[in-house]
């Protein structure tokens, strides 16, 4: 028996969890339809690929809830997953998702995929017979996502270091790249037995100022560590910054950098697709000024060529929207998506170069580090500020740089802190901005900047 399984029999022997049956779940994925593997949609390119985003607590509501996006001609369902799942404790888990059902009242806010089990949402999965995309913001999701994986879910977002900069104050980052290791290592597994097991990360991060590099850098560590397990099919991603050209320019530089470090590292055979957030920031309580928004996301997102789009409701800023609320997000985006047709290839090749060589600089810094692994050598990178994510509650993140949006509304950087960004890149990006002349302004331009889209 291979090490692997070995760590695998621990992992999954869980008293809230299913005892695992790994033949059988190895023959279940080997003959699943095709259709539930986002990677044959992906190959096929014939359309811009919509998602919501959605989980309850109960097996019945989560069944209601897809029922409700079929109608909508949904392409990929989700599958949110509770808080209480997200931080391993599946105790408290079960105990909400009893006092859920007992009085059909939602007591998580998400879906206890552990405690409900592969056998019993197998059933859900394969009746729907679709794509469906898991996501939770797990450090640790080693089980979570074994039991995913041997319900029919095809497609897991996360990584170590978008699972935890963002979401983690105190988890050890160096033990949250050894778990995702792990997940990475089980998804290349199961890759062989079908299509390829989709990994997407979670390119928006903490959703404040934070600047295109650090985003393209991050999104290149977590596909090459990755592929370097075996994985085949890899998303990026990126949300909508609050600059159109910006975003344009942040999608060209990812891809190009995607397929060339894919290549550069043993990964040409690998398949990279472009995910395109809407808008992760506050949300105006206008409703109209919602639709309007979402509007202009899904325009970007076909202006950038993106392989899926991860929708937003008109309820956004009123708390979980309902189910009919969040099918009716998808009719519209497909609806809009529909309308556009001919859209130009755009380019602004001074911000693609400025940015570009932002992005290698960093990553040289990485590959420079003198640590024996990849993996450590982007932990120590991170631990020594030469990666910084703005806004994160993570101990470890340094919190030392500092953007502001110029009059254009695209983010720049200001304080760079202890990036290694080349001379003429931050003279190039301090140019774009005419700060206010007291530090008191400076600081309130950027909180007001919260309220972006209001």
């Amino acid at each position: 028996m291979s090490l692997l399984q070995k760590e695998r029999d621990v992992i999954t022997r869980n008293e809230y969890a299913d005892s695992f049956d790994f033949d059988e779940i190895e023959d279940f994925i080997r003959n699943a339809n095709k259709e539930m593997f986002i990677s044959h949609h992906f190959k096929k390119r014939d359309r811009l690929l919509v998602q919501p985003r959605g989980g309850f607590p109960t097996y019945k509501k989560m069944f209601e809830l897809y029922e409700e996006f079929m109608k909508a001609d949904i392409d990929v369902l989700p599958l949110t997953i509770d808080s209480n799942t997200r931080l391993n404790d599946y105790a408290m888990a079960k105990k909400m998702l009893t006092l859920s059902e007992e009085n059909e009242m939602d007591m998580l806010n998400g879906y206890p995929l552990v405690n409900h089990g592969y056998r019993t949402t197998r059933k859900m999965m394969t009746h729907f017979n679709k794509p469906v995309s898991l996501r939770h913001g797990t450090p640790d999701a080693r089980l979570l996502v074994e039991t995913a994986l041997a319900s029919g879910i095809f497609e897991i977002e996360g990584g170590p270091i978008t699972y935890m900069l963002p979401y983690s104050k105190n988890f050890p980052l160096d033990k949250a790249f050894l778990y995702w290791k792990y997940v990475d290592k089980v998804c290349a597994k199961y890759s062989t037995l079908n299509e390829p097991i989709n990994r997407e990360s979670f390119g928006p991060l903490t959703a404040t100022l934070v600047p295109p590099c650090i985003v393209i850098v991050i999104q290149l560590i977590e596909m090459l560590l990755s592929i370097e397990e075996g994985v085949k099919s890899f998303s990026v991603s990126f949300s909508q910054n609050g600059s159109m050209m910006q975003d344009i320019v942040t999608s060209n530089v990812l891809k190009k950098l995607a397929r060339e470090y894919a290549d550069m590292l043993g990964g040409s055979d690998a398949i990279i697709n472009l995910v395109y957030h809407q808008w992760m920031g506050a949300f105006p309580r206008d409703k109209n000024l919602s639709d309007s928004l979402i509007n202009t996301n899904t325009v970007i997102a076909a202006m950038v060529r993106a392989d899926k789009i991860i929708i937003k409701t008109r309820d956004e800023a009123f708390g979980i929207p309902t189910m009919q609320c969040n099918a009716q997000s998808v009719a519209n985006t497909k609806y809009t998506l529909r309308t556009l047709k001919g859209l130009p290839v755009v380019h602004d090749a001074e911000e693609e170069e400025n940015l570009e060589l932002e992005v290698r600089a960093i990553m040289d810094a990485v590959f420079n580090d003198p640590a024996d692994t990849l993996w450590r050598k982007v932990f120590n990178t991170i631990k020594n500020g030469l990666i910084d994510v703005p806004f994160s509650p993570h101990i470890i993140n340094h919190n030392e740089v500092i953007t502001i949006r110029d009059d254009s509304g695209n983010i720049r950087i200001i304080e760079k802190g202890k990036l290694p960004l080349p001379d003429r890149c931050f003279a190039y990006e301090k140019s774009k901005v005419n700060l206010p002349e007291s530090q008191t302004e400076v600081i309130n331009k950027i909180i007001h900047d919260i309220g972006a889209m209001l």
